[in-house]
């Protein structure tokens, strides 16, 4: 049940900080807030740094479908791999957030901005950081496996 509520709080929080920068500000104002780090509204109908912009209608169901994909590897993976759990909610959380904008919007929101990097979310964050976790878990197994392995020999 932890899996869902934690995807469902990403979702909430991610929408309602989306919906506040939507209402207050109008499409690429800026707001500095420290240094590099600035408060900027895109309207975002691309993938990651706006590649593929103007593809929201087919990035809405490549979302859905790593949606599906999350939740089979979820249903999948044993309820103790708590490391790949927590990740898995990340992105789930994250791809929702992503997905109902385009869906609701036919475009993402992307506000938070360091000037060197392109713009981007808190679901761009969530999701991630939950794949930087997937990539650790899977390491850390091959290190375990190769560790094993050479002191079998």
């Amino acid at each position: 049940m932890w899996f869902y509520g934690c995807s469902f709080l990403i979702v909430l929080l991610d929408q309602a900080i989306k919906s506040l920068v939507h209402a207050s500000m109008l499409p690429g104002r800026s707001i500095p807030i420290l240094g590099l780090l600035k408060l900027t509204y895109v309207r975002n109908t691309g993938a990651a740094f706006s590649i593929f912009s103007g593809f929201s209608p087919q990035l809405a169901i490549i979302g859905i479908v790593i949606i599906a994909g999350v939740l089979y590897m979820h249903y999948q993976i044993r309820p103790k791999e708590v490391l790949l759990q927590v990740a898995l909610a990340l992105v789930l959380g994250g791809s929702l957030g992503n997905l109902f904008d385009r869906v609701f919007r036919s475009y993402v929101v992307d506000y938070i901005d360091f000037t060197v990097w392109p713009v981007f979310n808190l679901a761009d964050i969530m999701i991630n950081v939950g794949v930087a976790l997937i990539l650790l878990r899977l390491f850390m197994r091959e290190h375990k496996k190769r560790k094993k392995c050479t002191q079998c020999s």
